[in-house]
């Protein structure tokens, strides 16, 4: 009844969705679409086994430390993309083709520096860009 819940009542508690999400894989997909399902809050998850439940904690924008050394590729992309990351911790993740990915993602990466990454892009060019300093 509690998945049913989660699923389809438009009313269903951010605590429920969160619980169903963790022991529910098959229904993360249309749970992660759900407006009230929660984007923080996440901290107490980032021990968890599963490294989907893992990932979505590493993204927590509230996790005091991002798992950026996490043995699960996802998980550190995810950690990469945390926004409350530095622009000198953001430098040395683009540098680093296992946090790359995730790091050019941060919505805290600064502006000039997302545009040396498409500048590069459009060139062709495999190297990474240095964050400009603020």
């Amino acid at each position: 009844m509690r998945i049913r819940l989660a699923c389809h009542h438009p009313l269903a508690p951010p605590h429920l969705l969160l619980d169903v999400f963790v022991t529910r894989p098959a229904h993360r997909p249309h749970l992660l679409t759900l407006p009230a399902f929660p984007r923080t809050g996440w901290t107490h998850l980032i021990a968890h086994p599963d490294p989907e439940v893992r990932a979505l904690a590493a993204a927590d924008p509230t996790l005091p430390e991002p798992p950026l050394g996490d043995p699960d590729d996802a998980v550190r992309r995810a950690a990469a993309a945390n926004p409350t990351l530095t622009p000198e911790t953001l430098e040395t993740l683009l540098t680093d083709l296992r946090t790359a990915e995730g790091a050019a993602a941060n919505p805290s990466l600064p502006v000039p520096c997302m545009h040396a990454l498409l500048d590069q892009c459009l060139n062709g060019a495999v190297t990474a860009p240095t964050v400009a300093r603020r």
